[in-house]
This record gives C-alpha cells, sequence and structure tokens, in this order.
C-alpha cells in the first residue's frame, strides 16, 4: 500500500484509528480501458507469485492493472488471488460468497467493509467468479493492527511463525528505517512521535500476513492486489516471502505515479497523478 495519507487508503493513516481503516465506497463495476489507454502485452513469464500494485485511488492503474492480469488468465493461468481489501477475518464468508454469488456485486455486497472504493475492484472479483479463481482475505482486521500498534510486531503470528520470519530477533535497521520514512512522509511530517513505532509495526505486520497467505496457497500460484508500499522489492511483502523454504520466483508490479521508484519493483507502469485534494491540508488544521 502506499503511504499518501486518506486519499490513498490502507495502513498509513493519521492515529491508530485511523491506520486501521481505509476509503470507503460503492460496488459499481468500473469502466473497461478506454481505447486510448489499451494495455500493453504483460511482461515476463507467469511467475509462481505475482505481486501487484496500485495508488488506491487512481482509476487509471486500477483499469491497466486488471487489463494486464485479464490477459493473462485468459491466456490460460489459473492463480489464486490474494486481496489486501478483504480481511483474513473474514475468509470463511468470502469462501461462501464465492460460492454462492454469480457475480461481483454480489460478493461485495456480503464481504464488503468501508474501508475501499469498491467500484474500483469490481472487475478483479469478477475475474476472479468467471474463471473460478480462489479469492483469499489477506489483510489484518482493525483489531489485530490494534494490538500490533499495543503489543507489538509479534502479537498476531503463532510461535512458529514468529520463529520462521525471524520475529524473535530485531527488525533489520535498514527496513524498519525505510518504513518509518514511508509513514513520517506520507503524514507530512506531522505525525506525533510517540505514534510512529507502533504504525510501523502494524505496517510490518500487514506485509509479514500478506507473505504468509500468500505461501499457504502453494502449490497454487498466486496474484497479490496489493497497495504499491506493500508490493515493494525492497521492504514489502517480497521481503519477506522467501525467508522461509522454498524459495519462489516472484515479480513485484507498480503502477506508480511520478516520481522515484528505482529499486522498488521489478516493472513500472507509469500512471497520470489522480487529482485530489491536498493531503496536507488536515494536518495544518490541527
Amino acid at each position: 500500500m502506499m503511504y499518501r495519507l486518506r486519499f490513498m487508503c490502507g495502513a498509513s493513516a493519521l492515529a491508530t484509528l485511523a491506520l486501521l481503516s481505509g476509503c470507503a465506497g460503492g460496488a459499481r463495476p468500473a469502466a473497461a480501458v478506454p481505447a486510448a489507454e489499451a494495455a500493453p502485452a504483460p511482461q515476463g513469464a507467469n511467475p509462481q507469485v505475482l505481486l501487484l500494485g496500485e495508488v488506491h485511488d487512481n482509476r487509471q492503474g486500477h483499469r491497466l492493472r486488471y487489463e494486464l492480469l485479464r490477459q493473462r488468465v485468459e491466456a490460460g493461468w489459473r492463480p489464486a488471488i490474494v486481496m489486501e481489501q478483504f480481511d483474513r477475518e473474514n475468509q470463511d464468508v468470502l469462501d461462501q460468497a464465492q460460492k454462492g454469488c454469480l457475480d461481483a456485486q454480489c460478493v461485495i455486497q456480503l464481504v464488503h467493509g468501508p474501508r475501499w472504493d469498491w467500484q474500483l475492484y469490481y472487475p478483479v472479483i469478477q475475474l476472479a467468479l468467471t474463471y473460478h479463481l480462489p479469492l483469499v482475505a489477506g489483510n489484518l482486521s482493525r483489531a489485530d493492527a490494534s494490538r500490533v500498534v499495543r503489543d507489538g510486531i509479534q502479537a498476531t503470528f503463532d510461535p512458529q511463525s514468529i520463529k520462521d520470519y525471524r520475529l524473535d530477533q530485531a527488525i533489520p535497521a535498514d527496513l524498519r528505517t525505510a518504513q518509518q520514512h514511508e509513514i513520517e512522509a506520507g503524514h507530512c511530517g506531522m505525525l506525533p512521535a510517540m505514534m510512529v513505532d507502533g504504525m510501523v509495526n502494524a505496517q510490518l505486520a500487514r506485509d509479514l500476513w500478506m507473505a504468509k497467505i500468500i505461501r499457504d496457497q502453494r502449490p497454487r500460484d498466486v496474484v497479490l492486489i496489493a497497495g504499491n508500499g506493500h508490493v515493494r522489492k525492497d521492504i514489502g511483502v517480497a521481503r519477506w516471502l522467501n525467508l522461509i523454504e522454498p524459495i519462489l520466483t516472484v515479480r513485484a508490479e507498480g503502477y506508480v505515479e511520478p516520481g522515484d521508484h528505482a529499486g522498488r519493483y521489478d516493472q513500472t507502469y507509469a500512471l497520470s497523478t489522480q487529482e485530489r485534494p491536498d493531503p496536507c491540508a488536515k494536518f495544518r488544521k490541527k
């Protein structure tokens, strides 16, 4: 997930509760990619794990990502689709929705939460239903994220996972420093110092859970739908995926607005900047 305040939703937020929430929205299907934005062919062979990023509110990026994924699926690929937009505690409800629903609107109505603009995810959910691709919930709930903020990064993991992901050791300094920088930048440098560590831990826990859930799908290939911050190779899900054997082939694709993205992804797709209010205005009022 990107670290750009509430307009990009996700793990980054003004306060602990805001950290645990995201964008609200309806459940109308997003339009297909206009002819002027016709998607190129997907790059590279299908990996075992394909990490597909987003700027949460950028409609151009959502359309382009869907078209590239659709091409892979229509060519015969059948991955599970792990989505940040569904909390992992809701997997049973999501499973029942996939069994009983004929279209994405039905799934969204049964499983949706208030965090996301669901019309942007309608095409991916419909693609999963059409091709019988498992939808897998990949995110922390607000309750679990609160536990992490309060009790530390180990709070939601079992003893074996703590050992496997080396959570009984200090988080690598470069990783924690980079995550802290992104959290602080995403809050315009105005986040109270006492909140930073807890929010960094929550972000790390989200990445760890996504990595763990992705590995749980083996031997099936997996696509992750998540914010660009989560799919980064240097500090995101990919950083955690291959701490455990067997090593998986992983490809990370960022769908990015202008900025310095060097070294973060295997492939980047450049987007126009989405028009939105000044993200720092809310902080200046406080």
